[in-house]
């Protein structure tokens, strides 16, 4: 009996990803991935496909040799919250680093215990008797070594956006999460702190410290706080404060790393894009100036 759907059952037997038809119908016979990326820019080239598919295969190409460990967040620089510490100090800690999700720890920063949402710490304003504990996500555990394609895969099927990264002794390596995974393959995804810059680059936040854009004047900057940077030879060479702290330090500052210059304390809270994009800065001093700058 002959089969009443064959295009059904042809289309069950081609075991061909994606990807792979597109790459066979571009160029058949490749026999290297950089080839590959090759033809793909002829494609580009020959408008067969457009910019941005080129870029996102080539993010896919890249992807497959490419594990967790390479785009996490290392351990010592993790924004952790302590699940003993005041609702106020949390709340302090959320404010401060405007994140999402925040792995608790418990004890030891290894022991860490569950996800806290940013947003479910609100609920503990209208029910100060609920225990924090109860707003606590799980968390899940991988290796470091687990390659991008299985993680990002891991995160659809388990609907989660947050992953913590053990080593092979079993202690938390660092964090990764699936918008870190995604921008392997579409590039940089704007996020709450991609602010305009005509809505402002220097803020005053509740507890008494200022987040203050990379790309904010240097000038601004010494206007706001009343300090003057030290310049080499007494000639201003850099033009933004994002500059300047790449060339204090010599090179791209991570998140969590801080430079103390001019009375000031200039930390990371967001790198991004080869360029660092917020800075946390409080004074070496108390006198700190009332009125928000912006």
């Amino acid at each position: 009996m002959s089969d009443p759907h064959p295009a059904r059952h042809a289309e069950r037997e081609d075991k061909r990803t994606f990807l792979q038809k597109i790459v066979e119908f571009i160029h058949p016979g490749l026999d290297s991935k950089d080839e590959l990326i090759e033809t793909l820019a002829e494609a580009e080239d020959n408008e067969v496909i457009g910019t941005e598919a080129r870029v996102m295969l080539e993010g896919v190409i890249r992807m497959a040799d490419r594990t967790a460990s390479d785009i996490m967040v290392a351990a010592p620089r993790m924004d952790l919250l302590d699940i003993e510490a005041p609702y106020a100090e949390m709340l302090v800690q959320v404010i401060r680093t405007a994140h999402s999700r925040f792995p608790v720890y418990e004890g030891e920063r290894d022991n860490i215990i569950g996800i806290l949402m940013a947003k479910d710490l609100l609920k503990l304003q209208r029910s100060p008797s609920m225990n924090v504990r109860a707003l606590l996500r799980p968390v899940t555990f991988v290796p470091e070594t687990k390659g991008l394609y299985d993680l990002l895969r891991e995160f659809r099927s388990n609907r989660n956006h947050m992953s913590i990264l053990v080593d092979e002794f079993g202690s938390v390596a660092g964090l990764v999460t699936m918008e870190d995974v995604l921008e392997e393959i579409v590039g940089e995804i704007e996020d709450e702190f991609d602010v305009p810059e005509e809505d402002g680059d220097i803020f005053a936040l509740a507890d008494n410290t200022y987040r203050v854009a990379g790309h904010t004047p240097l000038e601004r900057v010494e206007e706001a706080f009343n300090v003057t940077f030290p310049s080499e030879d007494g000639v201003d060479t850099f033009e933004t404060i994002g500059g300047w702290v790449s060339h204090e330090m010599g090179r791209l500052p991570k998140r969590g790393e801080s430079l103390q210059a001019a009375g000031l304390k200039l930390t990371v809270l967001h790198a991004k894009g080869g360029a660092v994009r917020w800075f946390q800065v409080t004074r070496a001093s108390d006198d700190w100036p009332q009125e928000r700058t912006a």
